[in-house]
């Protein structure tokens, strides 16, 4: 019993820090196995484990099961057969069957900037359930009484911060620096990443200047599908919680793909 409170409790600070994971069960055994029904391991993206449901072949194979699962955003029911013939290798002659379940959150944001409209997007991500992170040198800008709710805080020039944050294919970067020169250098090394949004905010004017500077160093914003500036939606709005607000539309729009027009029945 301790040994799944203390599991349970992993899984917690995993999904609050906005960590993927999988929780594997088993839920069944018949003949002989490692581990008897009710065993319980948790498995990181990275192949990290907590617990076991067995050792050996068969908890290799099933934590290459959960990474997967994870990488796909879906669990489910699987059987390894210990016998000969089997697809584990092993030859305990019996079955285990393992339920996995998921814990992915849809997305995580990485604002680079801790100005207003840096403050006002953490909000609006807190109220939408997304994890973020902030990164700002200036740390009376970028702290814990300001982005209490923040999984990290980087003290680093935005864009050092970008390698800084491990930025994955799960990652929307957001740039709000307090200067032009910050947000070129902030684009460029997001542009290196896998995140699939870059947004960068800035009047159509400055953006323009900003990617001939860039195109200098053959550096194409433009030919670059996830970049996104001037960044957020057209709602009208100017205050920095209207355009957070944009902001975060903008990146729920393309997560989901939908069109983001009405949802009114017109007739």
């Amino acid at each position: 019993m301790k040994e799944t409170r203390n599991l349970i409790k992993m899984l917690s600070e995993a999904i609050d820090s906005g960590r993927a994971a999988a929780f594997v069960t088993v839920i069944s055994v018949g003949g002989s196995t490692p581990r008897e029904a009710g065993a319980k391991m948790l498995v990181y993206s990275d192949g990290s484990i907590e617990g076991t449901v067995g050792g050996g072949s068969v908890e290799a194979l099933v934590m290459k099961q959960a990474v997967r699962c994870i990488s796909n955003g879906e669990g489910g029911k699987f059987v390894f057969r210990l016998k000969p013939g089997g697809n584990t290798g092993m030859i305990c002659m019996g079955d285990m069957e393992v339920y996995i379940d998921v814990y992915k959150i849809p997305l995580k944001i990485l604002i680079l900037g801790g100005g207003h409209v840096g403050l006002k997007l953490a909000e609006a991500c807190r109220l939408a359930g997304y994890p973020y992170s902030v990164a700002d040198d200036r740390k009376e800008f970028a702290n814990a009484e300001r982005f209490p709710q923040a999984s990290a805080i980087i003290n680093e020039f935005p864009h050092k911060a970008v390698e800084a944050a491990g930025v994955d294919k799960d990652t929307y970067v957001v740039i709000m620096t307090r200067g032009h020169s910050l947000d070129k250098e902030c684009l460029e090394a997001a542009m290196k990443t896998d995140a699939p949004y870059i947004g960068m905010i800035g009047s159509a004017p400055k953006v323009r200047k900003l990617f001939r500077q860039l195109a200098k160093k053959k550096v194409y914003p433009l030919r670059d599908k996830r970049v996104h500036s001037p960044i957020g939606l057209d709602l009208g709005g100017k205050t920095p919680g209207e355009i957070a607000v944009s902001v975060l539309s903008e990146i729920i729009k393309l997560h989901y793909g939908r069109g983001g027009g009405h949802m009114r029945i017109a007739k």
